[in-house]
């Protein structure tokens, strides 16, 4: 009786004993995974976090924020299923866009707006809270931000379902172990104690080193070696759960040093990015400062980049700024950093307070470098560039102001004609501020009507109006009058002029009617064309509305686009005036003989007008070269059918020659300055009688 009492405690015991072991084994295995499921999914959203940072730091540094850009970077969230939201806000933590991630759309809390109190609550970095894990990451520089990008990711749900998918698992191989503990229990006696007392000492080693690889041998009765190998194969399981789960978090570290290595070089050349260099120079101004250095900056970029995509395409843009790189790097001292700020921008760093000797060696290197042409896909393609170069000491030692001073004189260097190297001077900031805001002032200008359009008559040999050059004249409100050499260089930089082309074209069409019923219905009015306006669809499209909706007759409109415009745009002039010849318009060239030496190119190209250039007008009788010039060329013109129209005539000498010469039209202050539309339907409609005296050799 004694004895079946104690076989019976011994039992129960043994039993006890085996689901404890059971339990402790799977709870320690839950416990590991729940901490590698933790730090994988960390690791995995502070490298996604930081690389969308990267991505929207390109699109919050632009002067216009595009939205959409922005909508379409968070859309990249949509394959994370645990996403519960992401925000993005400017620098002044104003939200710009938010997204309702898989995550919380199930759950159908999506909000539209995180507060400011929210955000306090959030610290920068990675973080866990409530069972949320939040990555608030600055947008830019962390002294600097463009912006800040909030992901809160779903951690307690995944993680829940990740722990009942071990369960899943290992509970019924648990069960198992357990049920065949309960029967082997009843054949248990003395011999069976060291075999459980091994399992134990096993149970403490996993748990001591954590390793599940350990195999488990135990002999005994068959009861005991099946009860063995069942707990063997349990560990497996967990072993083989910890080896996958080891596996992916060394993919999410490399991903991770993947992430960081794009988050400071560029893609496309290996220089160091924007980000990194912006850092670099930092640390290197605040050294420079403390040990009262000076440091040189080079700012360039490749003169008509945008033409050689637009005409090979963007693989041969990018092979070729990867080769202007290489070419760049070939003249750099130890220790000088060369960075791909964008684009075809570069910087370039100089240490060690280089001589302005030195500086001017190592630009005028790379200007006579990268002006070699480059043999691209078969391609022979010439490019030139534009450096500037700015002091440290000049900028105060500021990061912001050292990098505007360099960009400030880059901008000089292409005034200036291109590929041609800059050094900043003060008083070329001021000159850049006048840029910035006449540029900024021309969107609001053509709304308040500030520009408007004069019109310059040009007669015909018989001293009778036949038509005008339609030409935009700005006056500001706190500038006063801006030159059209100013202001339309600027918009065509700054990316708006076509706008202001819109503006011309609807003003000259509203006028079109009164100048006619003044004038003449044959009378010819002129309008400039940009290079720009030749390129976008919009031009076209705005020529053919106003045609229709001001009844205007076609072949009262000539445009007129510069010789240089033409040629350097030759294929796509070509089809954008052969579109205007259909419409039924004509087409001048202008300044001509200013830009190319080569004729033959007048055979290829459709033209109406051809225009002489005031340059050679003024030197009629004054350099027998540009006199041969100017005959030769109207000759020239006669024979292939184009009408001639002389700018810039302002002596009787110099119309008398042209006329002499068979030139059709003449233009100029002896005929009339530009004048607005008031004044000249006040005039009377008369010949223009300018008392020709015969012109003499």
């Amino acid at each position: 009786m004694l004895f079946k009492t104690i076989r019976s405690t011994l039992t129960a015991f043994n039993s006890l004993a085996i689901a404890v072991l059971c339990a402790a084994v799977l709870s320690l295995s839950i416990f590991v995974h729940e901490e590698l499921y933790s730090e994988a999914v960390t690791h995995n959203l502070d490298g996604l976090s930081n690389n969308m940072a990267h991505d929207l730091f390109a699109i919050l540094g632009t002067p216009e924020i595009d939205r959409i850009a922005i909508s379409t970077t968070l859309l990249r969230l949509e394959e994370y299923e645990n996403v519960e939201l992401a925000a993005v806000f400017d620098k002044d933590f104003s939200q710009l866009d938010i997204y309702a991630g898989r995550a919380l759309r199930v759950s159908g809390k999506i909000g539209t707006k995180v507060s400011l109190e929210q955000l306090r609550d959030i610290q920068f970095g990675t973080s866990t809270k409530n069972g949320k894990l939040f990555s608030f990451k600055f947008i830019g520089e962390k002294a600097f931000p463009s912006g800040y990008l909030l992901i809160i990711n779903d951690l307690e749900n995944p993680l829940s379902r990740s722990k009942l998918s071990l369960l899943l698992k290992v509970l019924p191989l648990t069960f198992v172990v357990i049920c065949i503990g309960i029967v082997l229990s009843l054949w248990l006696n003395n011999k069976m104690l060291s075999p459980f007392q091994k399992l134990a000492h096993l149970a403490h080693q996993i748990k001591e080193t954590n390793d599940y690889s350990i195999k488990i041998n135990v002999y005994g009765k068959q009861e005991v070696i099946d009860l063995s190998n069942e707990i063997s194969s349990m560990m497996d399981t967990i072993h083989s759960e910890e080896v996958k789960n080891k596996q992916h978090t060394k993919l999410l570290m490399e991903q991770r040093r993947d992430m960081e290595r794009l988050a400071n070089f560029d893609s496309l050349t290996g220089l160091p990015n924007r980000q990194f260099f912006m850092e670099t120079l930092r640390k290197s101004l605040n050294d420079a400062d403390r040990n009262n250095q000076d440091m040189v900056l080079m700012f360039f970029d490749l003169d008509g980049f945008k033409d050689v995509n637009d005409t090979h395409g963007h693989d041969v843009g990018d092979k070729l700024l990867i080769e202007s790189s290489k070419r760049a790097k070939r003249f750099l001292r130890h220790g000088d950093l060369i960075a791909r700020l964008g684009g075809d921008e570069f910087l370039i760093l100089l240490h060690s307070n280089p001589s302005d000797l030195v500086v001017i060696d190592i630009a005028q290197r790379i200007i006579k470098e990268i002006s070699k042409p480059f043999v691209i896909n078969s391609w022979e393609i010439q490019i030139s560039v534009s450096v500037g170069i700015a002091r440290a000491t000049d900028a105060k030692y500021n990061l912001s102001d050292f990098v505007s001073n360099a960009d400030v004189a880059m901008y000089e260097s292409k005034v200036k004609g291109k590929n041609t190297h800059t050094i900043f001077i003060p008083t070329m900031m001021e000159d850049n501020k006048r840029r910035l805001f006449i540029a900024k002032s021309i969107t609001a200008s053509l709304k308040n009507n500030e520009f408007e359009v004069y019109y310059q008559p040009k007669v015909n040999a018989q001293e009778e109006i036949v038509g005008f050059e339609a030409l935009l004249r700005w006056n500001n409100e706190e500038l006063g009058f801006i030159s059209p050499y100013e202001f339309i260089s600027i918009a065509e930089q700054s990316g708006k002029i076509n706008q202001m082309t819109e503006w011309l074209l609807k003003a000259v069409m509203f006028d079109y009617a009164k100048i006619l019923e003044h004038y003449g219905a044959n009378t010819m009015i002129s309008i400039n064309l940009s290079a720009y306006d030749l390129k976008s669809t919009r031009t076209l499209e705005l020529i053919t509305e106003l045609y229709h909706h001001y009844l205007i007759n076609p072949k009262c409109i000539e445009f007129e686009v510069t010789e240089s415009t033409y040629l350097e745009n030759f294929d796509m002039a070509n089809q954008f005036f052969g579109n205007i010849r259909g419409l039924g318009s004509s087409i001048a060239l202008d300044d001509f003989g200013t830009g190319y030496s080569s004729l033959s190119y007048l055979t290829k190209i459709t033209l109406n007008t051809l225009k002489i250039d005031k340059q050679f007008v003024d030197n009629l009788g004054i350099s027998k070269r540009s006199t041969l010039i100017t005959k030769t060329v109207i000759k020239m013109a006669k024979q292939l059918d184009l009408n001639i129209c002389a700018e810039g005539v302002e002596t009787r000498q110099q119309m008398a020659f042209l006329v002499e010469n068979g030139c059709d039209q003449l233009q100029g202050y002896l005929f009339g300055k530009p004048t607005d539309l008031a004044t000249l339907l006040a005039s009377p409609h008369q010949k223009v009688n300018t008392n020709i005296l015969p012109f003499i050799l």
